[in-house]
């Protein structure tokens, strides 16, 4: 009976690290007026079948003049992204329609504002070069970090 319980435990044990693995799928970000992204480094598990990116810009700023986004690319392709994206203009959210560089862009918004966007999970690899980043014009140099994809 004691070996029984030892391999419920374990089952268990296994069931809610599963569990814990597929529930971070979320990438959740707070950007300000003084252009800063709360986290510099973000988490999620290569296992999702789905990934979610929220943005709540929680400035009070307009979109014209302090608008935020988040673009997610390979680390490599983050400067040129975010060039082309000026060259995309506001009406694209600051980045170049269809380009194949971009895994996933939420919308620009302003102070007060939330977007989101979900992306299919398998568009990461798992131990991958990320980042994300706003393209706002001249935002990317501090509004950045690493995205970090786990198995």
């Amino acid at each position: 009976m004691k070996l029984s319980r030892v391999f419920l435990a374990l089952a268990l044990l296994g069931a809610a690290g599963m569990a814990q693995a597929a529930g971070n799928c979320t990438i959740s970000l707070k950007g300000d007026d003084a252009m800063k992204f709360d986290l510099r480094e973000a988490t999620v598990s290569a296992s999702c079948a789905t990934v979610t990116v929220e943005l709540t810009h929680t400035g009070k700023l307009p979109v014209a003049a302090m608008g935020h986004n988040v673009v997610i690319t390979s680390t490599a392709d983050l400067a040129a992204v975010a060039r082309d994206g000026v060259k995309a203009g506001t009406a694209n959210d600051y980045v170049g329609k269809d380009d194949a560089r971009v895994i996933a862009h939420t919308a620009l918004v302003g102070g007060g504002a939330t977007t989101r966007v979900s992306f299919p999970g398998n568009k990461l690899t798992a131990g991958g070069d990320y980042s994300f980043f706003c393209s706002f014009p001249g935002h990317s140099a501090l509004m950045k970090g690493k995205l970090v994809v786990t198995r």
